[in-house]
């Protein structure tokens, strides 16, 4: 009777690549979905402004309330004591790609201990032209104070943040 080789493979790596700071503040390349043999594409580019509409400054909600709710919400989520795709409503796909990786590389770093939530300190505002309003806060994280820069556009009757800078 033959009997045959045992054939011994290495088994799988389990754990998760460690990823250096440098790729995890890179932004996120946009991967095609695909679901059988129905393939859609749900990335926004430049194609996809058309469906969207500018709203006029007078037709949306007060942005000051808006902004401060955002920024908590944000460092909150830069913090990972919130769900990124909470804010997904109300962001670009480019900055909610930024936060998402953020939240993510956060997620991986153990707390040191009880962690308060986010408290904004101040908001101030620029409306550089009807439908646009630039915003900075000043927010108290965890011990520290730390800067937000945002610029909102009025599209489809709500405001979306467009561009994010975190200090």
């Amino acid at each position: 009777m033959t009997t045959k080789p045992v054939l011994v493979r290495p088994a799988p790596a389990t754990e998760p690549p460690v990823i250096s700071a440098e790729e995890a503040y890179r932004p996120a390349t946009p991967v095609p979905y695909t679901q059988a043999a129905l393939a859609l594409d749900f990335t926004y580019g430049p194609d996809d402004d058309s469906s969207r509409r500018p709203t006029r400054r007078s037709l949306l909600p007060d942005p000051t309330s808006f902004v401060a709710k955002m920024a908590q919400a944000i460092i909150e989520v830069i913090a990972a004591q919130r769900p990124a795709p909470q804010l997904i409503r109300h962001t670009s796909p480019e900055v909610y790609a930024g936060l998402a990786r953020r939240a993510l590389v956060a997620a991986r770093r153990q707390p040191t201990g009880p962690r308060r939530s986010a408290m904004v300190r101040r908001v101030r505002l620029c409306e550089p032209a009807d439908g646009i309003v630039e915003a900075c806060a000043v927010v108290v994280a965890h011990g520290r104070v730390r800067a937000l820069a945002l610029r909102l556009e009025g599209l489809d009757g709500r405001w979306l943040v467009t561009q994010l800078t975190v200090g």
